[in-house]
């Protein structure tokens, strides 16, 4: 087994004890730490509850950092010190997520660590611009994108599963044959955070808002149907989902893309997205 240079802070499984550090040092970086933070809103820190684990780094007795330790791996104001102690604590339990993401420097450092053990992946993205708008879209709305209707959700799930599957690289129905993508689905639905362009019982345009917290939020899922590429509905489709979750949800709206998918990241500029950040992302 490979061996981290052992730490004279070793990382610290957390509990709803706490809480309120956790969420505050999330909040120093509200857009990158959206998906953290909200689920430790949602849900508190017990893994039971959670669904996974929060790790934290406290040197000196001061906490500095945390790693999200679920489906997905997620280091939050790691620092170079940080990483080698969450990627102890990650080979000592073994590999139970599906990807790591988050900041690149820190998720960089922290696969070097791991990929002697972990590797190789099956996909590695180094480079996502981090993404956000904090203000009114710089172009009009398209006035046909709304939220999805309860009643919609067989029309939306195949466009779900078809942007999944491209983005991604497997199907979301493997494993236990969609159950809990569908749910994961209807949730977003339900609660007023998935978007869609429908046209004739077929979604052209679709985005969700899949993250929120009172001073952000984070799109995920945006998906324009093949056939209608190249026709410039993405952009005023974001400008549509930007206005209602500015107005609903929270007032920054964030999202992270892949470098090489070059008209995504112009749609989004278009829209009025800045660069604010870099994320990356290894899927196994």
């Amino acid at each position: 087994m490979l061996r981290v240079r052992q730490r004279s802070e070793p990382a610290r499984l957390l509990d709803d004890r706490d809480r309120a550090a956790a969420l505050a040092l999330c909040d120093t970086d509200p857009v990158a730490n959206v998906f953290v933070a909200s689920r430790i809103r949602a849900f508190g820190l017990e893994p039971g509850r959670l669904g996974a684990q929060i790790w934290g780094f406290e040197p000196g007795g001061q906490l500095t950092a945390l790693c999200y330790a679920g489906a997905n791996l997620v280091p939050v104001q790691a620092s170079q010190a940080a990483v080698p102690a969450f990627a102890e604590r990650a080979l000592r339990q073994g590999r139970r997520c599906s990807s790591l993401v988050g900041p690149s420097a820190a998720v960089a450092q922290l696969w070097g660590l791991l990929r002697p053990q972990w590797g190789p992946a099956r996909d590695v993205r180094a480079a996502q611009p981090l993404m956000a708008i904090d203000g009114p879209p710089e172009i009009a709305a398209d006035p046909a994108v709304r939220r999805v209707r309860s009643d919609e959700i067989d029309i939306l799930l195949p466009a779900s599963i078809a942007m999944f599957t491209e983005e991604v690289g497997v199907s979301p129905l493997s494993g236990d044959g969609g159950t809990a993508y569908r749910a994961r689905v209807s949730e977003l639905v339900r609660a007023g955070r998935a978007f869609a362009r429908i046209e004739d019982g077929r979604v052209i345009f679709k985005a969700e808002v899949g993250a929120a917290t009172p001073q952000a939020c984070q799109v995920q899922g945006v998906w324009v149907r093949p056939e209608f590429r190249g026709q410039g509905l993405a952009a005023p489709g974001m400008a549509a989902v930007v206005n209602e979750a500015r107005r609903s949800v929270s007032p920054v709206v964030s999202l992270y893309v892949n470098d090489f998918n070059a008209p995504a990241r112009a749609a989004y500029l278009r829209a009025g997205f800045r660069e604010v950040g870099e994320f990356m992302s290894v899927l196994f």
